[in-house]
């Protein structure tokens, strides 16, 4: 069955652009104002929406991300309501979305129905920051993707041996670290990120986005110049936290968003 992800990506690569993902975090500062923000960077041209799943411990997460996951859950965010998300956001488009989350929220929710719920509502891909792929193999019902592309996370430290298998086995898109540590924590992508990407390369044609450390035009060029995808999320989560009591707060962090996506396409 075709999947947004994947015809996202074939069509960018048809005209050689580069994708521009988008990280929030579902529920901030509120499910409506949310809705509004994923609706406003589809709008303003993001190719992917990354939607962070609210958790009470998402320690892979900087402090910006961190305090956006507190300000959903304050706002009475819970997974039911992040599938409802989804929905009223497939009433008006297509862009294609991928869950950030952690293995507890669900292995809680239940991991089977997880995948299937998540999938009929609209979802299209998910990122398990914390189930390694050694973990995966080792139980039969974490192996199982119900319909989502399970995207793959690749570190800078990882070796030419762990890269070479986490390409092999990738689907969608991989999410390659620019640099080390939690989101948010880094000023600018490391200049060595383009022998990252032709290292994973080597071993894929799955399409290699790069995240972490990504907060200007120029360094989105830069990046979107190497790879086939820069990836925001600490700068746009941001923007939420500055526009959180603006009545226009969408409009706000789509117009942050734009120059960043203007420049990506510009590869």
């Amino acid at each position: 069955m075709s999947n947004r992800i994947d015809t996202t990506f074939a069509k960018l690569a048809e005209t050689n652009t580069a994708a521009f993902v988008a990280y929030v975090a579902a529920g901030d500062p509120d499910m409506e104002r949310s809705l509004e923000i994923i609706r406003g960077l589809a709008d303003a041209g993001a190719d992917v929406i990354e939607l962070g799943v609210p958790f009470s411990d998402p320690l892979a997460d900087g402090v910006v991300n961190q305090l956006a996951a507190d300000r959903a859950l304050k706002a009475g965010a819970t997974f039911t309501k992040v599938l409802q998300l989804i929905r009223d956001f497939r009433t008006t488009h297509e862009t294609p979305i991928v869950l950030f989350t952690y293995l507890n929220p669900i292995y809680t929710y239940g991991y089977e129905r997880f995948h299937a719920d998540a999938a009929a509502a609209g979802a299209d891909g998910v990122l398990l920051l914390d189930l390694p792929p050694d973990e995966a193999k080792l139980n039969a019902e974490l192996a199982k993707s119900e319909g989502l592309k399970h995207i793959t996370l690749i570190a800078p430290t990882s070796p030419d041996e762990r890269i070479a298998e986490l390409a092999k086995q990738s689907e969608g898109f991989i999410y390659a670290l620019s640099r080390t540590g939690v989101t948010g924590a880094q000023a600018a992508p490391s200049a060595s990120i383009g022998e990252t990407v032709a290292k994973i390369k080597q071993h894929t044609k799955t399409p290699v986005c790069i995240g972490f450390g990504i907060n200007t035009p120029e360094q989105a060029a830069m990046v979107a110049s190497v790879s086939d995808g820069v990836v925001v999320g600490s700068a746009i989560v941001n923007q939420v936290d500055v526009h959180q009591n603006d009545a226009n707060v969408a409009e706000q962090v789509a117009a942050f968003t734009k120059p960043l996506i203007d420049a990506t396409k510009a590869k």
